[in-house]
C-alpha cells in the first residue's frame, strides 16, 4: 500500500536529513581512519591528543576550518572561484541519494526503502552526477589564475575524462548480467550461492576483471594515490586548490572523501553482493544485519583505499595516461566482450 503524498514528503525529508548527517560523519571519520592507519603503517601514532584515540580530532578540524580567515586572492576570477568548491561538494553529496543500504522495512502496511529515492536508472544517475564533479576541480584551477592551480585543473580534467571511459565499461558487464540499471535489482540478482557455500556475488560470478578495472578507475576518478596527479604536492604545491583556504578548502576535502564513500558503496552494490550475507535471529535482526553487512563491505573497501595510499608511490603523468588508455581501456573492453559472449551463450 503506497504512502499518501504528505507522509511520503515527510518520510523523504527525514531520510534525507539522516543520510546527510551519516554521510558527513562518515566523511569526517574516514579522514580520522586514514590518518590513524597510515600513521601505524609508518610507525607513527596518528591523532591521539583530542579525545580518546583522537576520536574528537574531526570535530576540532571542522571548528578550525569554520574559524579560519577565508582569504580570496585579488587576482582570481571571483564568481567561479567561489562557485567551484560548492559545485564539487554538491555533486559529491547528491549521488548518495539513490544508493540503497538494505532491504525495505515496513511501518504498518507501508514499505519504507532504505534509500532516499528508488529510481530504476539509479546507476546512470550516479554516473551522470559524479561525472559533473570534474567541473568543480577544473574551474577551481582555471579561476585561481595561478600556474600551479591551472596545471592541477588540466591534469584533473584529462585524468577524469580518460578513466571515466574505463570505469563505465567495467560496469557494463554487471549490467548485462543483471539486465537492469536499478541498484536494487542488481543486488537482488546476486542473491544465493554456488554449490551451497560460494556467494553469488558478481566478483565471484565472472566479473573479477571488471572489479579490477573498476577499482583502478575509481582510484583515478577520486584523485587518490597512486593517481593523485592533480594535487601532487611535490610538483604543484597543492594543485587546483592551492589558492583556497578555510571552508572553501574544506569543501574540496569533503568532496574527495564523499566520492570515496560513493565509490565504495557502488563497489559493494555492483560486485560484492550489496547487503547480502548471513541473516538470522528475530525480525529486528533481519532488518539490521543487511545494513551491517553493507557497512562492513564499504569499510573493507575504504581500508584498501587507505592501504594503497600508505604503500604505493605516485605515478608519473605519462605513466598515468598510458595505463588508462593502453592497458585499462583494452582490458575493460575485453571483459565486456567476454561477458556478452558468455551471457549470449
Amino acid at each position: 500500500m503506497p504512502l499518501d503524498t504528505l507522509t511520503f514528503v515527510i518520510v523523504s525529508v527525514i531520510k534525507s536529513a539522516i543520510t546527510l548527517l551519516i554521510l558527513l560523519t562518515a566523511v569526517a571519520y574516514t579522514v580520522w581512519l586514514e590518518r590513524k592507519v597510515v600513521g601505524h603503517m609508518q610507525n607513527r601514532w596518528g591523532p591521539t591528543r583530542v579525545g580518546p584515540f583522537g576520536l574528537l580530532q574531526p570535530a576540532a578540524d571542522g571548528i578550525k576550518f569554520l574559524l579560519k580567515e577565508d582569504l580570496t586572492p585579488p587576482h582570481v576570477y571571483k564568481p567561479l572561484f567561489i562557485a567551484a568548491p560548492m559545485m564539487a561538494v554538491i555533486f559529491a553529496l547528491t549521488s548518495i541519494s539513490v544508493i540503497p543500504i538494505g532491504n525495505s522495512f515496513w511501518i504498518g502496511n507501508h514499505p519504507i526503502p532504505l534509500q532516499i529515492t528508488d529510481v530504476n536508472i539509479g546507476l546512470l544517475l550516479i554516473l551522470g552526477v559524479t561525472s559533473m564533479g570534474v567541473y568543480g576541480v577544473a574551474l577551481a584551477g582555471w579561476s585561481s589564475n595561478n600556474k600551479y592551480s591551472l596545471l592541477g585543473g588540466l591534469r584533473a580534467s584529462a585524468q577524469m575524462v580518460s578513466y571515466e571511459i574505463s570505469l563505465g565499461l567495467s560496469l557494463v558487464g554487471v549490467l548485462i548480467m543483471a539486465g537492469s540499471f536499478s541498484l536494487r535489482e542488481i543486488v537482488d540478482s546476486q542473491a544465493g550461492h554456488f554449490w551451497g557455500f560460494i556467494p553469488r556475488w558478481n566478483i565471484f560470478h565472472g566479473q573479477i576483471i571488471g572489479f579490477f578495472c573498476y577499482l583502478m578507475a575509481a582510484y583515478a576518478e577520486t584523485n587518490r594515490i597512486p593517481f593523485d596527479l592533480p594535487e601532487a604536492e611535490t610538483e604543484l604545491v597543492a594543485g587546483y586548490h592551492t589558492e583556497y583556504s578555510a571552508m572553501k578548502f574544506a569543501m574540496f576535502f569533503m568532496a574527495e572523501y564523499a566520492n570515496m564513500i560513493t565509490v565504495a558503496c557502488l563497489a559493494t552494490l555492483l560486485f560484492l553482493g550489496g547487503w547480502h550475507g548471513p541473516i538470522f535471529g528475530p525480525r529486528l535482526m533481519q532488518v539490521l544485519l543487511p545494513i551491517f553487512w553493507f557497512v562492513a563491505k564499504v569499510f573493507v573497501f575504504l581500508f584498501i583505499y587507505i592501504w594503497v595510499r600508505g604503500t604505493l608511490p605516485r605515478f608519473r603523468y605519462d605513466q598515468l595516461m598510458a595505463f588508462g588508455w593502453k592497458f585499462l581501456l583494452p582490458l575493460s573492453l575485453a571483459n565486456l566482450i567476454a561477458t556478452a559472449i558468455a551471457v549470449a551463450w
